[in-house]
């Protein structure tokens, strides 16, 4: 069984940097798109950032201020925020799905990010 474990979530003040972590356990396959998503009360999950083996894609809002790599041997996927904003301000959530199998969709707990003064 997949699981996803994040950690690296807190309160950073705006301008400030978070790394986020999610550590993979359970066998994921190269094919496996790893991804973040963030959600904020009364509102939809939305996609933060996405990673494969071939390449990387970012929300247009976080775009030049996040990244998103991973560390094979680490098992290990990691989101540096960079010059965060009060609108960053959400439960990030890790997020392992293998496209070709629809129940291999697999998700972290989350880790809360808060971005104040």
């Amino acid at each position: 069984q997949v699981q996803l474990v994040e950690s690296g979530g807190g309160l950073v003040k705006p301008g400030g940097s978070l790394r986020l972590s999610c550590t993979v356990s359970g066998g994921v396959g190269s094919r496996y798109v790893m991804a973040w998503y963030r959600q904020v009360p009364g509102k939809q999950r939305e996609l933060v950032a996405a990673i494969t083996t071939t390449r990387s894609t970012y929300a247009d809002s976080v775009k030049g201020r996040f990244a998103i790599s991973g560390d094979n041997a680490k098992n290990t996927v990691y989101l540096q925020m960079n010059s965060l904003k009060p609108e960053d301000t959400a439960v990030y959530y890790c997020n392992a799905k293998d496209p070709f199998v629809g129940t291999a969709d697999y998700w972290g707990q989350g880790t809360e990010v808060t971005v104040s003064s």
